[in-house]
This record gives structure tokens, sequence and C-alpha cells, in this order.
């Protein structure tokens, strides 16, 4: 009988992913024995203690790398090559940690629907019935989606690091599942949020479908799922080549599904505006930070050494992209399926950035990759577009939220501060000078001239002027628009949604002034390794 060897794990450096998901199971044992007046004060104390203990050990573990001693190879391969702790995995785990941790108090918001949070009392309870009604009035709150989105940031932290295509499916799926149950938890338009479910699940199934069959396809050409043996497979360019590239293909419809690239974008207007908008802020600013993580990791170590049959590709999805979000934003009339198509026009930017992808041996420390131009725009877009939707939440009709346009007319007049702050945010997206959107854009585009694709650059400017005007529209509502009827209504957040409108502010104003400290660690750090 063979003896059987225990896998090293370096637990370690990957505690940051355990500790995220113990305290994910933690959660689920309070709702299960907590008594019902605890379960909100102890969800939201306990999902806040532990994403800081997961940042302060990212923190450490990112020290350990020692990451600025002038080699660019800077990580390590761990828990038996299932995951990669390197500068981007980590610098993606802080961000989504930050972007987390910001999340969970605008999912603890209570204030805005008169002192309970914004999700269903009762999930079960079809809309319009008597037991919604009952746990309406009974105040009954769902803090099980606090350990929902635990889980669901701790996929989003395994998802950048992971080494093979088993684990990135698994990432994959730990971040998504929660994702389709929150969708559907709004407790206002209670239809319209069970309809964003469900089309986010039925979706997302089948992108998964193909991320599937592509791993089926990928490893039938290499043997192996790690992403050091395909890459030496393709280096050696001895298999079948017509099952590796239709398994880059199929995976890629997975993994661009994630980041709302067009043309596999469908369903992100319908959820984005159907979900609560604090999930959606969740899933605009944190989703995108970890599949965008996880792409470059794929395409840069896994599928490196072909990057020639999938840079046309790239080219053609990144220009189809940023045409759809930005043309298709300009009919919108609500404001968050507004958002969303600007959050297609954003991927398709980011992708913009991703063909700025060069071998290792080209890259010297310091310098501006296309790694580094992405990690710094998912910064950039991250915090502007979280306090984006957290302002969208004070503006209210009847009680509820006043999507729609025409309800932001006058707004200015209303409420100058929050009016303000939001239109800085617009004119980040749109890129303007002295915001973070501005420098973002330079960074992604500086990134792709680099490598000759000003095609894609000379797009992605025309685009980023269509962009602008429906930025602009918005403010113009605001501003120099006469309120309709009795005019919008901007309700007083409590601390926790002033928190994260306030760090996202800060966070634009800052990087579009003083940028160079964060890009120069990106351009340090900012390199895969193999």
């Amino acid at each position: 009988m063979n003896g059987f060897d225990a896998p090293k794990i370096e637990y370690f450096t990957v505690s940051p992913i355990l500790i995220v998901l113990g305290v994910a199971v933690v959660g689920v044992l309070i709702e299960a024995f907590a008594p019902r007046k605890l379960r909100y004060p102890v969800q939201v104390g306990t999902a806040l203690v532990g994403l800081a203990a997961a940042f302060a050990t990212s923190v450490v573990v990112f020290a350990r790398l020692n990451p600025f001693a002038g080699d660019v190879k800077v990580g390590t391969v761990v828990a038996e090559g299932a995951l990669a702790a390197d500068g981007p995995a980590i610098f993606c785990w802080l961000l989504v940690l930050v972007l987390g941790a910001l999340s969970v108090l605008l999912f603890a918001e209570r204030r805005l629907e008169a002192g309970v949070v914004g999700f269903a009392g009762q999930a079960a309870a079809l809309p319009g019935t008597e037991a919604e009604r009952e746990a309406s009035t009974s105040g009954l709150e769902h803090t099980e989606v606090f350990p929902l989105i635990m889980f669901a940031i701790g996929g989003m932290l395994l998802f950048p690091a992971a080494n093979d295509l088993l684990t990135m499916f698994v990432a994959l799926e730990v971040l998504s599942l929660p994702l389709y149950l929150l969708c559907g938890l709004a407790r206002r338009r209670r239809l319209l949020s069970q309809e964003a479910a469900l089309k986010y699940f039925l979706l997302g199934a089948f992108s998964s479908g193909f991320f599937v069959y592509g791993i089926a396809l990928v490893y039938g050409y290499a043997g192996s799922m790690g992403f050091a043996q395909i890459a030496a497979a393709v280096q050696a360019d001895g298999g079948e080549r017509g099952l590796l590239l239709a398994g880059i293909a199929l995976i890629s419809v997975g993994l661009l599904f994630k980041v709302g690239a067009a043309p596999f974008h469908s369903w992100t207007p319908d959820v984005y505006q159907g979900a609560p908008t604090a999930v959606t802020a969740f899933m605009a600013a944190a989703t995108k930070v970890a599949a965008f993580g996880a792409l470059l990791r794929l395409f840069y170590v896994a599928f490196g050494g072909n990057r020639t049959d999938w840079t046309p590709m790239i080219w053609a999805v990144a220009i189809l992209t940023m045409v759809v979000g930005s043309v298709l934003a300009i009919s919108q009339t609500d404001i968050k399926r507004m958002l969303a198509y600007s959050s297609i026009a954003h991927a398709g930017f980011i992708l913009t950035g991703f063909l700025g992808i060069r071998s290792l041996d080209e890259v010297a420390a310091g310098s501006l990759t296309g790694v580094s131009a992405v990690l710094f725009y998912l910064t950039t877009y991250g915090f502007t577009t979280l306090a984006a939707f957290a302002i969208v939440t004070l503006v209210r009709d009847g009680g509820g939220e006043a999507t729609h346009l025409a309800r932001w007319q006058g707004l200015g007049k209303e409420s100058p501060l929050v009016a303000g702050a939001f239109a800085f945010l617009l004119l980040a997206m749109a890129g303007i000078p002295l915001t973070s959107g501005f420098t973002g854009k330079w960074a992604v585009f500086a990134a792709a001239l680099q490598v000759g694709a000003w095609p894609v650059v000379i797009v992605a400017v025309l685009m980023s002027a269509v962009a602008a005007y429906f930025y602009v529209r918005v403010i113009v509502l605001m501003f120099f628009s006469e309120p309709v009827g009795d005019g919008p209504s901007v309700t007083t957040p409590s601390i926790m949604t002033s928190v994260v409108i306030g760090f996202g502010v800060l966070a634009t104003l800052v990087l579009g002034i003083v940028p160079g400290a964060l890009i120069d660690v990106l351009g340090r750090v900012g390199v895969f390794i193999r």
C-alpha cells in the first residue's frame, strides 16, 4: 500500500481567504443561534472585524514578499500549486477587502428604510401577499445578507489568486452563488428584484457551462489544469491547436460575462436596475476587480505564449464593449441602468489596458505595463462607482429610491452637497482632468499604445467623448433644470453611508491629483509569477 503524503498548505499566506470564509461560516451560526434582536449588530460587527483582520494579514503577507527589492518576480506559489500569492493577487485582495468593507456599511444602512435594512424581511414571501406585508410591518430583517456577502468576498479573494483552472472555477462559483441570492432580496420593487436574480442566475449558469467546457478542451490540449503546465504546453506547441483555441474562446466567455463585456453584457442593465442598490454597488466595484484579476492571470501566465492568437479577440471585444456601453447609455432614463451601461463602457476601457500585456522579459521594475495600468484603473473605478451608487440610495420618491432621471431634476437646489458630490463622481467617470478617472484612462491608453494598439485607443478616446455627453446630461438636469412636481427628496443617511460617499469622493480626488505613488507601487509589483 502506497503511503499518503499530506498536502502542504502555507496557512499564513492564504490566511486572508481563510479568515473571510471563516467569518462567513460564523455568520451562518449567528443566524442559527443568536436572538433575532442581536443578529444585526453582531453580524455587522463580525463582518467588519473579519475584513479588518483579513486586510491586516494581507498587508503582512505583502510585506513578506519584499516587493521593493528591485526584482520584478515578486510572489510565491502555495497550496500545492493551486494558488499564487504575488503582487497583482495581493493587491486585488487589499482592494476587494476595502471595497467589501465599504459595501458592508451600505448593506447595514437602516435610516433610509425607516429603521430596517433595505433587504426583504422575508425572502420566501411572494410580492404583494399578506405574508410580505406582515414581514414589512413587523420590521423583520434579512441579516443573512452579511454571511452571504462574506462568502462572495471570499470567492473574490480566491479568484485572482487561482493558479489552475479547477481552482478558478471553484472561486467563480463561490463568488457568484451568493450574488444570485442577494440580487433578489430588495425590500421594495420585489418583482423587479426577483426577475433580476433569475436572469442573473440563468445567464450565469450558461456562462459557467461555457467555462467548464473550455476547461475540458484546454485540459485535452495540455494534459494539465495548472497554469505553468499549460504555459509549457503552449510554448512547446505540440498538441492539437484547435483544442487550445476553442478552449481559450469558451473560457473567455465565462470570464468576459463576469466583467460585463459585450456581447456578454445583456444581464448587466437588468440586474443592476433590479438588485438592491447596495448589492449593485458591491457587484459593480468588487466583482470587476476579482474578475479582471483572474482574466489577467489566466491570459498572462497560462496563455501568454499564445498572445498573437487571442489579441485580435480582445481588440474586437474591447471596441464592441466601449461602443455598446457608451452609445446605449445615452437613451437610458433610469439612473441605475445608465450607470450599468457606463459600467459596460468602463469594462471596454479596462480591456484597452489589458492589451498592454507584455512578456516578462520586457518588463522592467517600476515600468508601466498593461497589468499595472489595469489594476490602477480598477482602483479608481471601484471607489468612484461605489460612492456613486451610495448617493443613488439617498434620492427618494414616496419612500423608495427615485431612479428615474426626471426625479433628479433640480437636485442641485434641493441638496447642493449631494448633487455636487454626484456631479464630481460623474466627471471622474467621464475622465475629466484632476479626477482619478482621467489618470486611469491615461494609464490604460498609454499601456495599449506601447504595444501598438492605437486603433483601439482611438476608439476609446472617441467613446470617452460620447460617454461624457450622458454624464454631463445628468449634471445639467441636477443644476440647470426646474424640479418636476414637489422636486426630489434627499434623505439624510447614517454615518455608514456617509463614510462610503466621503471615502469614495476623497479617493477620486486624491488619485486624480497625486496618482504617482500608487502607479509607482503597481509598476513594481504588477507582474505575475509563473
